[in-house]
């Protein structure tokens, strides 16, 4: 049984990740690898892919060669389909160094593959299989989009750099005179000091006229919010071309804690966006702390802040808006929001609604208040305030789902829930599964989410059923987290298809 709401509901590079490094539901001693891929336009050429393929050597078996040396090799079949129908292909040995000791191998097999496609969707299919080990090939799937035209103004993905040098020679790996190696990952750690990224702009010329000024924006961004955070915005003014490329970096040693997205756009001279790009990471850096400084010239008087003078209060509408808060004003929340004083804690207030609405702050407080107190009557838990709770953060981040799937009892599962948004900040067809161990306490936790920034677990059809893993079962045949509904449970048709 389930009830439904509709209420409820680079050249290079994006690192559009689809992680393999799951090997939690695969067999023990199978291949743990990652897979990015970036769109890129050639004017002579047309469109292309880039793919990045990273392969711990550690999950690699390696058998003597001819040479006496330890040697590994993978097989890679890559498909890009339209329709069943196959449009490209790769198929090759992917080989290791070969080396003396396999006792300590520290090194990751890396692959880069460029494949020429049209403009349009493609099913990525990807199979790797390990020559050396009698093991079920793994296979994996993504969606392709590549949009570009020869008359109209675009920008190829962007191309996180781990590390870049000078070109001595013609290859896949060259760009502008450079080899990039491309930054693996969406997370940067404490230990990572900055954030270097490539992209090209392309037909600039053909739009604006040869010759043509207009001028790049490169920023970071709160994804809670959406504006730059302060002092990472830059411009540059360039010359309209036939491919202008863009590289550059961002101190990242004062970006706090949070989720953020890199903001690359061209514009004319009345600063109307031409074209644009984004790439989203993480950042952790536990060290930096919030400023309250920046607060001194806040003026409450006069303003409905003003009106609200009991700290204990403000201290609760305050955490009330850590669901939508950026990193920045969560900094505030979790270090400040106890030891702040009244008047720190009225000017915090005020500028986190003046920046979201500058006209009217407080009829934008009292907008999100509302549905505050709605999310506590739908979600709020016997331990948990509704904002608290795993849904309730969804719902005030993203708003009412358009799709809401209740599964309240199954033979085989918790009571769970799917939740669908068909479009939100440019990402398409997001889902949100959230369970609970018990349902008369009415938190339901998160299992996992195919949304940026969002816990993603290819094992939650196995959360959801009070296993942790496939290893919880005896059953061999649960060769993949979408081929165990039975005995009337549908999760995983429901994620795929919830209508």
């Amino acid at each position: 049984m389930h009830e439904t709401s509709q209420s409820m509901k680079k050249s290079l590079l994006i690192l559009v990740l689809f992680s393999l490094l799951v090997t939690s539901f695969a067999q023990k001693g199978s291949l743990r690898a990652y897979l990015s891929h970036a769109s890129f336009y050639a004017p002579d050429n047309g469109p292309y892919l880039e793919t990045y393929l990273s392969i711990l050597g550690r999950s690699i078996q390696f058998v003597k060669n001819e040479n006496g040396k330890f040697q590994g090799t993978v097989m890679v079949t890559m498909l890009f389909k339209q329709n069943d129908s196959i449009k490209n292909f790769r198929k090759y040995d992917l080989q290791t160094v070969e080396i003396d000791d396999t006792t300590h191998i520290n090194f990751i097999l890396f692959d880069q593959q460029r494949i020429a496609l049209h403009s349009g969707k493609f099913d990525l299919q990807l199979e790797l299989a390990d020559k050396n080990r009698q093991m079920q090939a793994f296979k994996a799937s993504d969606v392709v989009t590549l949009n570009f035209g020869n008359k109209t103004i675009s920008v190829s993905d962007i191309e996180l750099v781990e590390s870049f040098s000078k070109a001595t020679e013609t290859s896949l790996m060259a760009k502008s005179g450079y080899d990039f190696i491309p930054y693996q990952d969406f997370y940067y750690p404490q230990s990572v000091n900055k954030i270097m990224f490539y992209t090209e702009i392309y037909n600039t010329a053909v739009v604006l006229g040869t010759e043509a000024q207009y001028v790049i924006a490169m920023s970071v961004q709160s994804v809670e919010t959406g504006k730059p955070v302060e002092n990472f915005f830059r411009i540059k003014r360039e010359t309209a071309d036939q491919v202008n490329v863009v590289f550059s970096e961002f101190d990242i040693s004062t970006l706090p804690t949070g989720k953020y997205n890199l903001v690359i756009s061209a514009r004319d001279k009345e600063n109307k966006e031409l074209a644009s790009q984004s790439i989203y990471f993480q950042r952790s850096n536990p060290g930096v702390k919030y400023n309250t400084t920046t607060l001194q010239d806040i003026f409450i008087a006069n303003s409905f802040v003003a009106k609200i003078n009991r700290p204990d209060t403000l201290r609760e509408y305050i955490r009330m808006c850590q669901p939508i808060a950026g990193a920045n004003e969560k900094l505030f929340i979790n270090y400040n929001i106890i030891a702040g004083n009244l008047l720190t804690l009225q000017q915090f207030f005020l500028n986190f609604w003046m920046q979201r609405n500058p006209a009217d702050p407080e009829g934008e407080w009292l907008k999100y208040y509302n549905i505050v107190l709605g999310v506590e009557q739908e979600f709020a838990s016997t331990n948990k305030k509704g904002y608290e709770t795993d849904r309730g953060r969804v719902y005030l981040q993203y708003g009412p789902p358009n799709q809401r799937i209740i599964e309240p009892y199954t033979p085989t599962t918790l009571p769970y829930e799917i939740w669908q948004y068909y479009i939100f900040d440019k990402q398409t067809d997001l889902k949100f599964v959230f369970y609970t161990p018990d349902r008369s306490i009415n938190d339901y936790i998160l299992a996992h989410s195919n949304a940026i920034g969002e816990l993603k677990n290819v094992n939650w059809q196995y959360e959801i059923r009070g296993m942790r893993s496939p290893q919880d079962t005896d059953n061999q045949l649960y060769k993949n987290a979408f081929e165990i509904d039975q005995f009337g449970e549908h999760s995983g048709e429901f994620f795929n298809n919830p209508w």
